[in-house]
């Protein structure tokens, strides 16, 4: 069962490739939540199907084990992810791309399950990776290509008898709804800045980042690993901004302004920004 593993924008203008046919190119103002109008017109991320996984749990009722993680969010009470989270499967990890994403979790056809709880929403914080040296269907419950959540044990518990140790379930992707904007711990120096992106809402998870320094134009940033995102920039000495795009529904917002220009390595700024 274990598993190892502020500011208000006005008077700003971006630049917005169309995705239509004709790739125009389109200018808007954006608003303080860092939208443009022709963002808010796109769609925004909505419950997948339901479908058949199974689930377990790691860790004890403190849910200590699942600090850290793979997808690099650190204390999971003091940016708010709490207990009701969860390590993904191989298949359902996507190489991190997954990171933040939130999940309904139910549990079915088992007599440990809890009938008064109809399920559980938890984000995704970690991996879950395979176990080689079992069975797929005895011990090696994270090994491709099967869907399977290593629940905490306070998640775990909401909705299944923690004796029960493994239970089929049923899951779907929905909407994150954390409050409050994105926010962006920095790592790194002047030269290389490495960030952390948390409390994402929408579909939670990150395709694409790009950095602007006042001094600069936008930089793309290369995925790291998890929810983390770098680029080898000088970037010192600079108020810096960020354009991010949902990997769920492509949707592009703008933090502007996010850092002073004497941001810290190891400080979290947080934005107005966020997707619906």
């Amino acid at each position: 069962m274990a598993c190892t593993w502020n500011t208000k924008i006005h008077g700003f203008f971006v630049v917005l490739a169309s995705v239509a046919v004709s790739s125009l190119i389109f200018v808007h103002p954006i608003d303080a939540a860092g939208y443009s109008p022709a963002i808010r017109r796109l769609p925004v991320f909505r419950p997948s199907k339901w479908s058949l996984a199974h689930a377990t749990f790691y860790g004890d009722e403190t849910a200590s084990a699942t600090m850290g993680g793979a997808c690099g969010y650190g204390n999971l009470f003091q940016n708010g992810y709490g207990t009701n989270t969860a390590a993904l499967s191989t298949t359902l990890f996507n190489n991190g791309y997954s990171c933040g994403a939130c999940f309904q979790i139910k549990c079915v056809n088992s007599p440990h399950c809890y009938g008064s709880t109809p399920f559980v929403t938890v984000t995704a914080t970690n991996i879950c990776p395979p176990n080689w040296s079992q069975d797929s269907n005895s011990g090696g419950w994270c090994n491709p290509p099967r869907s399977h959540f290593d629940m905490s044990k306070p998640a775990f518990m909401r909705i299944a008898e923690w004796k029960a140790g493994i239970v089929p379930v049923m899951f779907r992707r929905v909407p994150c709804t954390p409050k409050g904007g994105i926010r962006f711990q920095f790592q790194g120096n002047g030269y290389w800045l490495l960030v952390y992106v948390m409390n994402v809402a929408g579909g939670g998870d990150i395709a694409q980042m790009w950095v602007k320094g006042s001094k600069t134009g936008w930089i793309s940033m290369s995925h790291n690993w998890g929810a983390s995102y770098q680029a080898f920039s000088s970037l010192g000495g600079q108020s810096l901004s960020f354009r991010v795009q949902s990997y769920s529904t492509k949707e592009i917002i703008y933090a502007m302004n996010v850092a002073p220009s004497n941001w810290n390595s190891g400080s979290t700024y947080k934005s107005n920004a966020n997707f619906h």
